[in-house]
C-alpha cells in the first residue's frame, strides 16, 4: 500500500514483545521495508531493568519473526541511544547491512518513572530525559547526517505522547521530554525540509502494552481504584470507547513514512481515539 520496498528503517525502542516499536517495524516489513531492531539489549541498573529494556533474545525472536515472512528483512543491533558513538555505530551498522538508511523512527522511551514533583529525584529526570529527549536527539542528528549524504530525503518519525499535548501527575519528566519532542520535531522540520528530509510526530493516548499494564497499575493505585474501574476510566471518557492499539500507531507511522504524506512535515499527529485534539 504504502511502497515501502527498498527502503530502510532504523525503529528505536524496538525490542519489547507486542510493544509499540515491535508492532511498527512489523508493519513497515510487511510493506516492503528493510528494518533494524534495536533496544538497549543488556539490563543495566534498576532504572533500565529487564522488566522495562528489550534484551538482545527478545530482538533475535522479532528478528526472526519478521525475516520467516518473506517481506522486507531484518536484523538486530544493540544500542544505548543515549550515547552518541553507539548511536554513530548503529546508523553505520544499518548502511552496511542495507545499503541505506531512508526512515528513521525514535520510538526508545522511559514511561514507568514516575514520582510526585517534590519528591522528584535528579537521577530520575536525568533517566527519562536522557533517553526520551537526548536519544531522539541524537538519533536524529545522525540519522539526518547519513540522508543528506544519501541526497535522496527520508522521514524521521519521533513517537510522542498524549503527554506531548496535556500534562500528567507524577509525570514531570516524561512530559516534559514529551513536550521537547514535539519542539525537536518542528525545529527539525523547518532545517531539514531543504534535504527533502519530512519529520514529524506520532502522539498517541493509552495502549496497554507491557509498559501501559504498569502505567495501569501505577495510576490505579494513586487514585484509589481498582484495575479495570480505571482502565473503563479511559475508555468512557475517549469519543471511540477504546484504548488504542499498537496497530493505530504502526499504521500513522507506515503512513507518514511513505510518499502518501509527502507534503508533510513539522506535524505532531493524535493518534487517540479524539480523545486529544489539539
Amino acid at each position: 500500500m504504502y511502497q515501502l520496498k527498498g527502503k530502510t528503517a532504523v525503529i528505536t525502542g524496538s525490542g519489547r514483545s507486542k510493544g509499540i516499536g515491535e508492532a511498527i517495524a512489523k508493519r513497515l516489513a510487511n510493506e516492503g521495508c528493510d528494518v533494524v531492531i534495536t533496544d538497549l539489549g543488556t539490563p543495566t541498573g534498576k532504572n533500565f531493568s529487564k522488566d522495562h529494556v528489550g534484551t538482545t533474545s527478545e530482538m533475535d525472536s522479532i528478528v526472526d519473526e519478521i525475516n520467516k515472512e518473506n517481506k522486507g528483512k531484518a536484523f538486530a543491533y544493540p544500542c544505548d541511544v543515549r550515547k552518541e558513538s553507539q548511536v554513530k555505530a548503529l546508523v553505520e551498522a544499518a548502511v552496511k547491512k542495507f545499503g541505506s538508511l531512508d526512515i528513521l523512527v525514535n520510538n526508545a522511551g522511559v514511561g514507568y518513572i514516575m514520582e510526585p514533583f517534590t519528591e522528584f529525584k535528579e537521577q530520575s529526570w536525568d533517566a527519562v530525559l536522557d533517553v526520551n529527549l537526548k536519544g531522539a536527539f541524537l538519533c536524529s542528528k545522525h540519522a539526518a547526517i547519513q540522508m543528506i549524504t544519501q541526497g535522496k530525503g527520508g522521514s524521521i518519525i519521533n513517537i510522542a505522547s498524549q503527554a506531548a499535548k496535556s500534562g500528567f501527575p507524577f509525570a514531570a519528566a516524561y512530559t516534559a521530554s514529551k513536550h521537547g519532542m514535539v519542539g525537536l520535531t518542528r525545529s527539525n522540520a523547518i532545517e531539514l525540509g531543504a534535504h527533502k528530509i519530512r519529520v514529524n510526530a506520532v502522539c498517541p493516548n493509552h495502549i496497554t502494552t507491557g509498559l501501559g499494564h504498569w502505567q495501569n497499575q501505577f495510576f490505579s493505585e494513586k487514585l484509589g481504584l481498582d484495575y479495570d474501574t480505571y482502565l473503563q476510566g479511559i475508555k468512557d471518557r475517549n469519543p471511540l470507547g477504546r484504548t488504542g492499539l499498537v496497530d493505530d500507531i504502526a499504521k500513522a507511522v507506515a503512513f507518514l513514512a511513505s510518499e502518501q504524506a509527502a507534503y508533510i512535515t513539522g506535524e505532531a499527529m493524535n493518534v487517540s481515539g479524539g480523545e486529544e485534539y489539539h
